[in-house]
């Protein structure tokens, strides 16, 4: 049994959306600049709305790396996406290559929002932005979205569709999307731990540990490289948008800013990193952001014994020990990186302040995968993930 929240029902609602939140003062822009620039720059045909109104904007509270905000006009709602002020590593919060992915993406798999424009004049508002379409519904984020209420099976179909939507990502023909360069060829295992172990001792702080030995472990067992698909890269339940009239079914897939050409494992491991399940310990649970514990939703394990029947992939035990190994750690990093900023008061936003504990755990747990894989029967680590051996 499904319900969902009418307050979803239209992009007109003068409700708050939820997930906002009246915009940070350190994260204000001149809203009465940024709009007048749109009515004179969005692409013709990207939206119905009029733009020669002045909109109300609210900044969505999720989310620890680009700033995502709401563009509210009298007739419709927009987004506007815009890195965070501060220091950022090479490549990333490029506005241009997010708005590019999203572009010609969305002409194959319809879960992309449609891009509506590009502004990369930083005299405008100190950062490069883009806007987009707002797509309407619920967006699961730590619990359900107010007013859904899904039961056992209402929670295995929507756990069901999202590992599908991925498997549909996967799937698109990237010749075809134009998108191709961002690849770099053979190699992406290995540029990704040693780009990741590089972020890391860049953001650590003096009160997490080294992840040394992690890092180490990672760089000496890499799988090869298979074949490559297109990866979102930041794959998680409240990075998509659900039908309000039907709230186990995906519609929209957000957040394109680390997309790119590479090992479609990793980008399911990235997600799993996430993925806190029912039986997972208290300091787990501590730091859960989606529902993924609800009576019904798969185990990590069950996830990727369902991706690889979907996809025809095959994966080890042993093998799928360094995927979640890399996911977990990726996801520390991040944390890390975000804490860092936290630390400098780059951002004030509270609800970093314990990202650095969620970093020690981080490192326990993936010591403690690192140990039963190197206790693991032969038999067991050669079979693969989800049969028997």
């Amino acid at each position: 049994m499904t319900k969902s929240d009418s307050s979803m029902a239209g992009p007109t609602s003068s409700d708050r959306v939820s997930g906002t939140r009246a915009v940070r003062e350190e994260d204000a822009f001149d809203v009465a600049a940024v709009a007048a620039w749109l009515a004179g720059n969005a692409t013709p045909g990207s939206t119905g709305i009029d733009l020669s109104a002045l909109p109300e904007v609210q900044q969505f509270s999720g989310g620890v790396s680009n700033l995502t905000y709401l563009l509210r006009y009298p007739d419709g709602d927009l987004i506007l996406r815009r890195p965070p002020k501060g220091s950022h590593h090479k490549g990333a919060h490029d506005m241009g290559r997010e708005h590019r992915i999203q572009t010609q993406l969305g002409r194959f798999l319809p879960y992309v929002p449609r891009t509506v424009a590009l502004c990369e004049d930083l005299s405008m508002i100190g950062t490069p932005f883009y806007v987009m379409e707002r797509l309407v519904g619920p967006i699961p984020r730590k619990d359900l979205p107010r007013g859904v209420v899904l039961d056992r099976d209402g929670a295995a179909d929507l756990c069901r569709n999202v590992v599908d939507l991925l498997v549909d990502l996967h799937g698109v023909d990237i010749a075809a999307t134009g998108l191709a360069d961002l690849g770099k060829g053979d190699g992406y295992v290995r540029r990704q731990v040693e780009g990741w172990s590089e972020r890391y001792r860049r953001a650590r702080t003096w009160n997490v540990g080294s992840f040394e030995r992690v890092m180490r472990w990672l760089a000496d067992h890499q799988p090869a490289d298979r074949p490559h698909t297109l990866v979102h890269n930041d794959f998680r339940f409240d990075n998509v948008v659900l039908d309000p009239e039907d709230p186990t079914r995906p519609v929209g897939l957000l957040d394109w800013e680390l997309a790119t050409v590479g090992d479609p494992l990793m980008d399911l491991a990235n997600g799993l990193g996430y993925w806190v399940q029912a039986d997972d310990g208290p300091h787990m649970q501590a730091f859960r952001r989606q529902p993924t514990h609800l009576p019904g939703m798969m185990t990590r394990e069950e996830v990727v014994a369902h991706y690889c029947a979907r996809t025809g992939t095959r994966v080890t035990c042993r093998e799928w020990a360094w995927y979640q190994v890399f996911g977990l750690f990726r996801v520390a990093v991040i944390a890390q990186q975000v804490y860092q900023r936290y630390l400098s008061r780059q951002t004030t936003n509270k609800q970093f302040r314990f990202f650095g504990v969620a970093v020690v755990v981080l490192e326990l747990r993936c010591r403690r995968i690192i140990a039963a894989a190197g206790r693991m029967p032969a038999e067991a680590a050669d079979a693969q993930v989800g049969s028997r051996p």
